[in-house]
């Protein structure tokens, strides 16, 4: 019988995000709670519940924010 192969390989802990997270290479703008950079347009990333909701595409970083102060103003 063959030994297992990778016995003391090492675990490595797995979070799974929380999709639509923001991802990885989108940049955040620091000028503005929820807008963040992605592709060459403006989208907003708000936590609704235990996920996050992700706006359209705006061409406007204050669109963006516009529409994450709305979701949020929604929700109470």
């Amino acid at each position: 019988m063959k030994p297992h192969r990778q016995q003391n390989r090492r675990i490595i802990s797995y979070t799974p995000r929380v999709e639509p997270a923001p991802p990885e290479h989108a940049w955040r703008l620091e000028e503005f709670r929820d807008v963040w950079v992605l592709r060459g347009k403006y989208v907003a990333f708000v936590l609704s519940g235990n996920r996050f909701r992700q706006s359209p595409k705006f061409d406007a970083p204050q669109a963006a924010q516009r529409w994450a102060d709305q979701v949020r103003q929604d929700e109470l």
